[in-house]
């Protein structure tokens, strides 16, 4: 059993910077597809940002150059670097590993971005 506890969010001024953390627990991390989402209200939930198995990563346009993904696998720990935030990036961040037909997520943690 996997389970995935994000943190790290909260309310922060436009132009600021916010580090999410999402720790697991069990057996799988490393080695896996991890991945950051978002759901702002109203709205579906979308993909933020993805590391792959040899730590590729890639991101959604809306957030290329100013979120910066990453892991540490001696903790267990995914992170998402956030800079230069804005509006549109206030919603609920949830984090996702895949492990073959499994998938897991965590319970998410609300970012808002407000003046």
């Amino acid at each position: 059993q996997v389970q995935l506890v994000e943190s790290g969010g909260g309310l922060v001024q436009p132009g600021g910077s916010l580090r999410l953390s999402c720790a697991a627990s069990g057996s799988i991390f490393s080695g896996y597809p991890m991945g950051w989402y978002r759901q702002a209200p109203g709205k579906e939930r979308e993909w933020v940002a993805g590391i792959g198995r040899v730590s590729v990563t890639n991101y959604a346009d809306s957030v290329r150059g100013r979120f910066t993904i990453s892991r540490d696998s001696a903790k267990k720990t995914l992170y998402l670097q956030m800079n230069n935030l804005n509006a549109e990036d206030t919603g609920v961040y949830y984090c996702k590993i895949s492990a073959g037909l499994n998938v897991y997520w965590g319970q998410g943690t609300q970012v808002t971005v407000s003046s």
